[in-house]
């Protein structure tokens, strides 16, 4: 696949990085120099200096021949224009674009990006992505990861064991003898540096990473067997009054009993935020100020996020919000390097928009019934939920015949309106939605199985 990605940040890196290791064939675009060099002695990629919005630069970029272009530019404008150029006068058949100011994105004006007006195939909001990954994270405090898939019946959710958790130096399979009727599976492990898919002999550690998929219904549960049982806040402090403290904001209120404080520094803003918002009461400081975290009542707050624009400021918030008496905190990271300071200095938890968007353009990019993709660590796994069709190698056999790659597992599957775990004897339906860890070589494999054939119509 040739692919242009517009935008030499850490998304458009990102993705550029990703695709090239699968042997796309991968041209970066955007006005620095220095950015295109730096990327280009990294990756295996071709490298363009220039505006990703002018005709010639995408000529030059190959988009005469490219299967899709990704604009991740730091300019919205920038981003809608290539796409727009890309359709019009190259006919690239899919374009993705990130756009991150509301204006563009009122439903009352939904239909900007339609094929007739501005023909974006997938037009990706990091603020509202983000701000939807917090809340989820809230909702299971024990946990470092979580994503919903299949409308949220179905949860990914990843736990650091402790020296404590009841199930470390047990094997795998006897957690599942013991536990017959939880509706879980344990997918992936991390230790250390090493991740690989989880086998029933596996002994868990002290430290280590576990990935599970499982019924929503039953991941409190999972939770607490695991060590980390944890009620979900309902007294929370927001630190940044920007797009994504607004969105988490606005997305807590509609939870029901929950107490919100946010804490904006800018008065104008404060003002502004204050006025949307029906039951967060807004107060304009500085969130590294104890006298107003104290006024917000942080000693008395279950978590503490702090999602400003900057990530030092961010981290720092937590630490201080923590020794005033927060239970959690929980840190909005933009910059990778800092993710392992986090833990260090004692942030229970960080968000990674990068990571998050990165996900979101990955699920549009895969092929075949693919419904949703989240990467794991990096880009060492994925999880994916897909829709199994009449020509998949997988419909119509036990799974124990089925041959799956080393590196993927099924974790569970919804049909008939109910989340079943995965046995050996399980025979996978035409329709099935099936949720499953891959690792990263196994990708590819993944997509063959989900493919749409030329027998399926």
């Amino acid at each position: 696949m040739r692919v242009i990605v517009c935008g030499a940040g850490r998304v458009g890196v990102g993705i550029a990085r990703r695709l090239s290791a699968e042997n796309n064939e991968v041209t970066v675009v955007d006005q620095s120099k220095e950015l295109v060099r730096a990327v280009t002695e990294r990756l295996d990629v071709r490298g363009i200096v220039g505006n990703g919005a002018y005709p010639q630069t995408l000529e030059e970029a190959g988009a005469r021949e490219a299967d899709m272009i990704i604009a991740v530019t730091f300019s919205d404008e920038v981003n809608m224009v290539a796409c727009q150029i890309a359709h019009s006068l190259f006919n690239v058949p899919t374009k993705i674009a990130r756009v991150r100011a509301q204006g563009y994105l009122d439903p009352s004006y939904s239909d900007i990006f339609s094929r007739n007006h501005l023909p974006i195939d997938v037009v990706i909001s990091p603020e509202r992505e983000v701000s939807e990954a917090i809340i989820q994270r809230m909702s299971t405090p024990g946990a470092f990861e979580t994503k919903s898939f299949v409308d949220g019946r179905v949860w990914a959710v990843g736990v650091k064991l402790r020296e404590d958790c009841p199930i470390v130096n047990t094997p795998l399979r006897q957690v599942a003898e013991l536990f017959p009727d939880l509706k879980i599976t344990i997918v992936a492990i991390r230790r250390g540096d090493s991740m690989w898919r989880a086998h029933s002999g596996d002994m868990l550690e002290p430290g280590d990473r576990v990935y599970f998929i499982a019924d929503r219904n039953d991941v409190a549960r999972a939770l607490e067997i695991m060590g980390e049982a944890g009620r979900a806040a309902r007294r929370v402090i927001i630190i940044g009054g920007g797009n994504i403290g607004l969105f988490v904001a606005k997305g807590l209120e509609k939870t029901g009993n929950m107490k919100i404080r946010l804490i904006e520094r800018d008065r104008k803003r404060a003002e502004d935020i204050a006025e949307e918002l029906e039951r967060t009461i807004v107060l304009q400081g500085d969130g590294l100020d104890r006298a107003i975290l104290r006024e917000a009542g942080v000693a008395e707050a279950e978590t503490v996020v702090s999602v400003t624009d900057n990530d030092q400021v961010n981290i720092l918030a937590s630490v201080v919000a923590k020794r005033e008496g927060s239970r959690r905190s929980l840190a909005l990271i933009n910059d990778q390097d800092y993710g392992p300071i986090t833990e260090a200095v004692g942030v229970d938890r960080y968000v990674d928009p990068r990571a998050t968007t990165i996900s979101t353009i990955l699920q549009h990019i895969r092929r075949g019934r693919i419904k949703g993709v989240y990467s794991l660590s990096d880009g060492d796994a994925e999880l994916i939920d897909a829709i199994a069709l009449e020509t998949s190698p997988l419909v119509g056999k036990p799974l124990r015949e089925a041959n799956l790659p080393e590196g993927v597992m099924i974790g569970a599957v919804y049909r008939d309106n109910e989340v079943q775990m995965p046995t050996g004897e399980m025979v996978i339906n035409a329709g099935d939605r099936v949720v499953l860890m891959s690792m990263r070589e196994n990708v590819k494999d993944v997509e063959q199985m989900f493919r749409v054939s030329i027998e399926y119509f």
